[in-house]
């Protein structure tokens, strides 16, 4: 028979989800399919307030909060002002991200300067923002979804420094689900290449990636935002790091 934390964790009629960097891409799909099942979700980006704006309006029930995660202080803001206004988190979507594109040979422009960039943003501030929410996340026996990258997997990327804060997070998602247990779950999703706007002048890389992926294609914002919701549901997964990447890791 299933246990009350795994009835409720199957519907989201009234569950309240935080989606970071949710103001366009992946996140915004997201959302829009988290509210499709019937979620409340609170969109979040560090300064597109226009475009997150936006897309809460596009979406019933939502609504939008700006805050930076790399910023000391912020992420337990955020928190404090969705159980303001809740009472209840039930899903944190972790997918704010950032990058620099450098070619993996230039070892020189990969300064230290531009690492502490990418990890206050993808590692630290992803950590601040779980351990913020890791009261309410209890009380709900919620879930938390990183997303990661195939970057995190394979030695691939836009920048070594974006690589290695991807392998953080995977390692960081499987070390977490393990002491934050039975009342909540985290998972991560590792995207391959998915067409966004952060990849729309990659013409090279997705010519590539269409060549030797087995489904010949690059993804979709919603390919991802499937992956995300599906495994937020799944009341006996946790700890796992799914790729996403119709199937480029097996070919590269």
């Amino acid at each position: 028979m299933a246990s009350k934390a795994e009835r409720v964790s199957s519907d989201l009629t009234n569950k309240v989800v935080l989606i970071t960097g949710s103001s366009s891409g992946i996140g915004a799909e997201t959302a829009r399919l988290f509210a499709q099942r019937g979620a409340t979700v609170v969109i979040n980006s560090a300064r597109s307030v226009v475009d997150g704006e936006a897309v809460a309006a596009s979406i019933p029930g939502s609504w939008y909060l700006q805050g930076d995660i790399s910023v000391p202080g912020e992420p337990e803001a955020m928190i404090r002002s969705v159980l303001e206004r809740h009472s209840r988190l039930d899903v944190l979507v972790n997918n704010s991200g950032t990058t620099r594109v450098i070619n993996h040979a230039d070892l020189a422009a990969a300064t230290l300067d531009v690492w502490r960039e990418i990890f206050e943003v993808n590692v630290f501030g992803t950590w601040a923002l779980s351990v913020a929410a890791m009261e309410a996340l209890n009380k709900s026996h919620g879930s938390i979804v990183n997303v990661s990258s195939v970057a995190g997997l394979r030695p691939t990327g836009s920048s070594i420094p974006y690589a290695s804060s991807k392998a953080a997070i995977n390692h960081m998602t499987v070390l977490m689900a393990k002491v934050v247990g039975p009342n909540v779950r985290v998972n991560a999703v590792a995207p391959g290449l998915i067409d966004t706007p952060w990849t729309e002048s990659w013409d090279a890389v997705r010519s590539a990636v269409q060549a030797i992926s087995p489904l010949k294609r690059s993804g979709t914002p919603a390919d991802v935002a499937d992956v995300i919701v599906a495994i937020a549901m799944s009341p006996y997964v946790t700890g796992q790091v799914v790729a996403v990447d119709g199937g480029l890791s097996l070919s590269s």
